[in-house]
């Protein structure tokens, strides 16, 4: 159903802005007339998960910890047993972001009209996702919005916490070779040539790594922008491929068979997927419909194939931990662990267990990988600075030797 933007006059004359779904304008007049607010203009919305790529993709990831501090205020305001309603008008006032204000009092709206939760959220996916949209649709269902939405908060708290740690092992190294790189530019583009220039004024002999590197010199200044188009149809090209079947699954494949990562992201998608599917248990939902959801957000091609086969499993009264031992991404180990919650009826804690344990390890692995990969690049880097040194140095040296 396509969304609408609206500018409408309140009660008092104020002046209000937002969007509305409906099946067209009229419907989205005729929704507003009913909230008791008056449209001046009404006009449909694009729809920004089309519109949306890049930069914008980036800008509404960081709002994380807007969602997750809504998610943890309502929890407490719901739990305090103040109406749903109140609730939301609660932070609206106190919503610093604006587009996120706006997302709010929407969905605030659309609830005081009588719409559920959970469809209201559901317009709004790229602030809340599948998970969040269906545990709050069962929390609705039981009557324990307030529970499930700390369980919500407590479990975006738990992710949030994983990225950053992956996040803060990369960015010292990303920082030396973005500067390392950029050095051996200058060295390569700018300074070289000026040294090398006067060796060859001289008409003298130039060493062959002199050579090699000059005219990788030569090439960069002439050509830079060949350069830069080849690189950016590499990267076009790279990117179409990955969003094919085909290429999905090759690029989670290599991931997983990767000789020193490959295990720290095999750690990396079990965690995220028992971590998620006993929130999604915890809170009530079926096994089914949780394997449903958890295999949208899983990540992982391999791990999703292997996620709905033990749904289709369930689904005819067999067990999960089959399919999920042959898909090679779970461990014996783990997959016995999940056939022993089945069997005993703690599949749930089973689940939670694994993840913290899964947790635990990952973190000595990123960092003891952290602590191997940045001498690593220190050491890449100033092979590369030296071949560049070298290849200045040597015709200094052949020059003051008096051979040329």
């Amino acid at each position: 159903m396509p969304r609408f933007s609206y500018i409408a006059l309140a009660d008092g004359g104020k002046t209000v802005k937002g969007t509305v779904t409906a099946e067209n304008p009229y419907s989205a007049r005729k929704q507003l007339r009913a909230r008791g607010i008056h449209a001046t203009d009404v006009s449909q919305a694009a729809a920004e998960s089309e519109v949306k790529s890049g930069f914008m993709s980036m800008l509404v990831r960081t709002k994380k910890t807007h969602i997750i501090e809504f998610t943890k205020q309502m929890s407490i305001l719901l739990n305090s047993e103040i109406k749903l309603t109140e609730a939301l008008s609660v932070m609206i006032e106190q919503t610093s972001d604006a587009r996120f204000k706006n997302v709010i009092t929407d969905i605030r709206d659309r609830v005081v009209t009588g719409e559920s939760f959970a469809d209201a959220l559901g317009d709004y996916t790229e602030f809340f996702d599948v998970i969040y949209i269906s545990m709050i649709k069962v929390g609705e269902a039981t009557g324990t919005l307030g529970k499930t939405m700390e369980t919500i908060s407590n479990f975006m708290e738990k992710r949030r916490r994983i990225e950053s740690k992956l996040m803060t092992a990369m960015i010292y190294p990303a920082c030396i070779v973005t500067i390392g790189f950029a050095a051996i530019i200058f060295l390569t583009t700018y300074v070289l040539p000026k040294i090398i220039v006067q060796f060859e004024k001289a008409k003298m002999e130039l060493p062959l790594i002199t050579k090699m590197l000059m005219a990788v010199s030569h090439f960069l200044i002439s050509y830079w922008y060949l350069v830069i188009i080849a690189v950016g149809l590499i990267i076009w090209a790279f990117k179409k491929f990955l969003k094919t079947e085909k290429g999905a699954y090759l690029k989670d494949k290599t991931l997983l068979s990767l000789p020193i990562f490959g295990s720290l992201i095999k750690q990396t998608v079990v965690s995220r997927f028992t971590s998620t599917l006993s929130t999604l248990l915890g809170s009530g939902l079926s096994m089914a419909e949780s394997l449903k959801v958890v295999a949208e957000v899983t990540g992982n091609v391999i791990m999703v194939d292997a996620i709905k086969k033990a749904r289709d499993r369930i689904l005819s009264g067999a067990d999960i931990a089959t399919p999920l031992r042959e898909s090679g991404v779970i461990s014996p180990a783990i997959a016995h662990m999940v056939s022993v919650g089945e069997k005993t009826g703690e599949l749930t804690q089973m689940l939670q267990n694994i993840s913290e344990n899964l947790e635990s390890s990952s973190d000595i692995v990123i960092d003891r990988l952290s602590a191997a990969i940045e001498p690593l690049i220190i050491v890449v880097m100033a092979f590369f600075v030296g071949m560049i040194a070298l290849a200045a140095l040597l015709p200094i040296l052949k020059f003051s030797a008096g051979n040329f």
